[in-house]
Formats: C-alpha cells, structure tokens, sequence
C-alpha cells in the first residue's frame, strides 16, 4: 500500500508540473507602462471636485513563480485635498500573473479607507484550482483571475465578433469569494478627455452591489479603440454620488495611440 500511494504521489507531481496552460496572445501592453489618473468626484453634499488621484503600473520585474514568467502590476489609489475631510482612501494593490496564459498566481491588497482597513495576500494554486488567502482556502474555476489581472486579459481579448449589447464573462477572485463579472459590450464612442479625443470601445462590467453600488451595471470604461486597448476613462455611479477616473498622463506603450482623433 505504501508503495502504491508513493508511485500515485509520483504520477500526481507529474501532471501538475507538466499541466498544459493557456496561451493568450498579448500586443496591447509591456512592461515599464504608466497610467495616471485624476478621479473627480460629484455629489450633493460637495459638488463637483477633484479629490484623487489614481495609477496603474506595469513593473519591470520578472518574478518566476510556479517555473513561469509572471507580469508584476501595482494600482494605488488615494484621496487628495478637500475630499479628504470627508472621507480618506489609500489603497494599494499588487498581482503577479503569468506572462503567457494571464492567469493569477499571486494578489496582494492594503486598503485603508476611513476607519476600514484590510491586508490580505491570496496565493492562486491554478494546479489544484485553489486560492490560497490569509483567512481561506477556497477553491475556484480554471484561469481564475484577481481583480488587476483581469483587466489587463480583458485588454487583449479580440472583439470583432462582439455586437453592441454582448457579453464577455471573466471569473476573478477578491474577499474570499468568487466572481463571475459579465462585461457588457455598448459599442464604439467618442470621449473627450483632457488628454484629447479618443475613439474608443466602451464597456460595462457588472460589480457586487451593496456597499458602493446599488445598480449591478453602474461603471462605464471607455478603453482606446486601438492596439493598446489604454483605458482613458471611467465613470461610476456609486451610492454617495458620482465618480469620474481619467486619464492624464501614460508612457511606456506597446504601440503608437493611433485611437487620438485631436488634442
């Protein structure tokens, strides 16, 4: 018997280590690229403000884990100025995902907003379809992502396909729970921003309600209509007003903006 249980022990660290992984291809980012964003807030109590500031970063590691080459992606977000009266927000999130399959191997969060706090570091098993936090072990779909990750995949999905009004679904993980987020395809606009005119593919994914949201559907993300697939801006209406993320500043691209109509 012990022999038997030592050879099926063999045979199961040979599958793991010779599991086959998706390959997505990506031409919309690289690492060294830098996102910065201004976040605008309007509400009935303060009117309409700036009272933030946001980035998302593409770091130039190359942490390996698992034997694989991994993307390293840092997003803070923070409270500036007058808002910060009202209420105060530092957050910091940190994902390692694999450069070919995209797919979460590691997620680190600080939140700091108001009197709420939270720390947490979620280990992805994709092996054994398990994700690993500082409270759960919980066990989750194939190619799960966390909440960063799955924005950059989504940047390199082909939608030629899609139609005004179709569905991509992403599973991602976050707080010990897995979701399945539908993302809604509106079609092709227009914006304008401080930056310029884009022409862009806008997007609506659905979110968790209660806390922030009451509406499923309440953001909008408008991402440049060419091969970068660059968000340029965000708009949320949330439980206490109205927030718009947009974009002031970006370098590091893996291709020319080609979606700038005018500055």
């Amino acid at each position: 018997m012990r022999r038997f249980l030592t050879i099926l022990f063999l045979l199961s660290s040979i599958v793991a280590c010779c599991q086959a992984y998706r390959s997505v291809t990506n031409t919309a980012f690289v690492r060294g690229e830098k996102l910065a964003f201004r976040v605008a807030f309007n509400s009935a109590l303060t009117g309409s403000i700036t009272g933030g500031r946001a980035s998302l970063e593409v770091m130039e590691d190359n942490k390996v884990i698992n034997n694989r080459s991994t993307y390293y992606v840092v997003g803070e977000g923070k409270t500036t100025g007058f808002i910060e009266l009202f209420y105060k927000i530092h957050d910091r999130f940190e994902s390692y995902f694999d450069q070919e399959a995209l797919i979460s191997w590691q997620f680190n969060r600080r939140t700091r907003e108001n009197n709420y706090s939270k720390d947490d570091q979620v280990t992805f098993r994709q092996n054994d379809r398990l994700a690993v936090s500082l409270t759960k072990i919980i066990k989750v779909p194939a190619n799960v992502q966390d909440i960063l990750s799955a924005f950059y995949y989504a940047r390199t999905l082909n939608i030629s396909g899609l139609k005004p009004g179709g569905t991509i679904e992403v599973p991602f993980f976050l707080d010990d729970t897995v979701y399945h987020s539908k993302v809604i395809f509106k079609g092709r606009e227009t914006v304008k921003t401080k930056l310029g005119k884009f022409r862009c593919i806008a997007f609506q994914p659905m979110v968790a309600t209660g806390y922030a949201f009451d509406d499923p559907y309440p953001i909008t993300l408008w991402l440049t209509d060419d091969a970068n697939r660059m968000p340029v801006l965000i708009e949320s209406e949330q439980a206490v007003g109205r927030a718009r993320v947009e974009l002031i500043s970006y370098s590091g691209l893996a291709n020319p903006v080609t979606a700038l109509v005018s500055n």
